[in-house]
């Protein structure tokens, strides 16, 4: 019989297409399912990626208000809810967070009415 190391090194050394290729040998020679096998000969390999997190939450940070300050602190207070002396240190103090871990479609909106009111807006 075969050494079991060298099986196992001879396997962490395929390829994902090779491990496919094996998967399908394998199936049609024991008359069996792979499909669970491929999944963990492919993620062994050292040709797989680790799958890429997508990003969910967004910072949404002011950077800037421009010539129009009184239009970007209006709409901050509309955003955040902060009175009049809060807003305005915020738009005063860029760069500055108006609001954080928030959905991509809620940044996207807010970055779209800070902009149109004339600030000038980094998400991240």
């Amino acid at each position: 019989m075969a050494d079991l190391n060298e099986i196992v090194d001879t396997l962490s050394s395929l390829t994902v297409m090779q491990a496919a290729e094996l998967a399908k040998l394998l199936e049609e020679k024991w008359g069996v399912s792979a499909a669970a096998p491929v999944a963990v000969a492919a993620a062994a390999g050292p040709a797989a990626a680790a799958p890429v997190e997508a990003k969910e939450d967004f910072d949404v940070i002011l950077i800037g208000f421009g010539d129009k300050k009184i239009q970007v602190i209006k709409e901050i207070r509309g955003i955040t809810g902060l009175g009049l002396k809060e807003a305005k240190d915020l738009v005063e103090g860029v760069p500055k967070p108006i609001k954080e871990g928030v959905p991509k479609a809620e940044a996207d909106d807010i970055k779209k009415k800070i902009e149109e009111a004339g600030g000038q807006v980094q998400v991240k």
